[in-house]
């Protein structure tokens, strides 16, 4: 009889790190396809570059630690952040922009705390926010959708903004987010017929709720394949709901925005299904999951209606990451046939 010599455990997943980063890269293919479409192809310029700033960035890295470069490249962490990234960015934004941006979400809050399974705040939310606070100019240039702006740059013209002459003026417009934070005089029903990106029968805006559409395809794929649970998704798009139901009044001047707008407009989607899932960042416990999922939706809303940046995912996310060690220090699971610890402290102590 044949021993079997494999050490413990004996029980193995199907999934392994590079599988899983594979499949949330292949979740976000409807919503990238949905931003293509509206916005041209500085989307995939973007995540072009932040793809090979984010691998060159992660070789250097193993090299200096004499770790194997082809090993860790393998697992694609660095290139779900570079993805990530690169969707969250204006289109056609000038080329070092995703570079740096990379650069801090790979070689600081990825490798300066570890590496992978060590980074206390989400790496891509990291580079993004650092770029808005450092280049505010740059990052709120958000190019307006394609039929709005009579075509999106041809494939010359695109490489030209982004690695020449950069200047997209001409085809910048205000996000949905923007317009109804900054009109603040005149009711909404009045803001969607006088707007264009509302004024064809949208209710978040004219390519923005398509994107977010596609980016909920790829979020339910995550949950039908359980590479996420549901938890963090339906807490957070729970909690926004909640609060823009509470403070909507139907439309006045005061109002702002609807529901739906908040649900399907800026990376809310992105934010529920491929932000706030990530293990190591978030909570690790299904209540804690839920905790978490409803701060980063109450703080989304707030800074939203109340503070300087109309999509506040990003900065909502790493708020709640610095939150993560206290939520999971009182919701740790009971550990079978132990009497539940009130406090990490206890299991310390026991």
């Amino acid at each position: 009889m044949t021993l079997i010599r494999a050490s413990s455990p004996h029980a193995r997943a199907g999934d392994n790190t590079a599988r899983v980063m594979l499949q949330v890269a292949a979740a976000t293919i409807p919503g990238v396809l949905a931003l293509v479409v509206y916005f041209g192809i500085g989307v995939l310029i973007n995540i072009a570059l932040c793809t090979v700033t984010a691998l060159a960035c992660e070789a250097a890295v193993m090299k200096l630690r004499q770790r194997p470069v082809a090993f860790y490249l393998k697992d694609y962490s660095a290139l779900v952040t570079a993805l990530l990234l690169g969707i969250a960015l204006p289109a056609y934004c000038v080329w070092w922009i995703p570079v740096v941006g990379t650069f801090v979400a790979i070689m600081l809050a990825k490798h300066l705390y570890g590496g992978m399974g060590y980074n206390p705040f989400n790496p891509a939310m990291v580079g993004y926010v650092v770029l808005l606070i450092s280049f505010p100019v740059d990052m709120t240039r958000w190019v307006g959708p394609a039929e709005l702006i009579h075509g999106a740059p041809g494939f010359g013209e695109a490489f030209s903004l982004v690695f020449g002459n950069y200047n997209v003026d001409g085809f910048t417009r205000a996000t949905p987010l923007e317009i109804v934070r900054l009109n603040h005089s005149i009711l909404l029903s009045q803001l969607y017929q006088s707007e264009p990106i509302f004024s064809q029968g949208t209710v978040a805006g004219l390519g923005w709720e398509t994107a977010s559409l596609g980016f909920l395809v790829g979020g339910l794929f995550l949950l039908l394949r359980r590479v996420i649970t549901w938890h963090a998704p339906v807490a957070m798009l729970a909690a926004l709901t909640l609060m823009s139901l509470l403070f909507y009044d139907a439309g006045s001047s005061l109002s702002k925005g609807s529901p739906l707008l908040h649900l399907f407009s800026g990376a809310t989607m992105l934010g529920a299904f491929f932000i706030i899932t990530d293990p190591v960042s978030g909570a690790t416990s299904n209540k804690g999951r839920l905790i978490f999922g409803a701060g980063v939706g109450l703080l989304t809303y707030v800074i939203r209606a109340w503070g300087n940046y109309p999509d506040a995912v990003a900065f909502a996310v790493l708020l709640m990451n610095f939150a993560a060690p206290t939520i999971d220090n009182y919701t740790l699971p009971r550990t079978y046939g132990h009497k539940a610890p009130r406090r990490a402290t206890d299991v310390e102590e026991q």
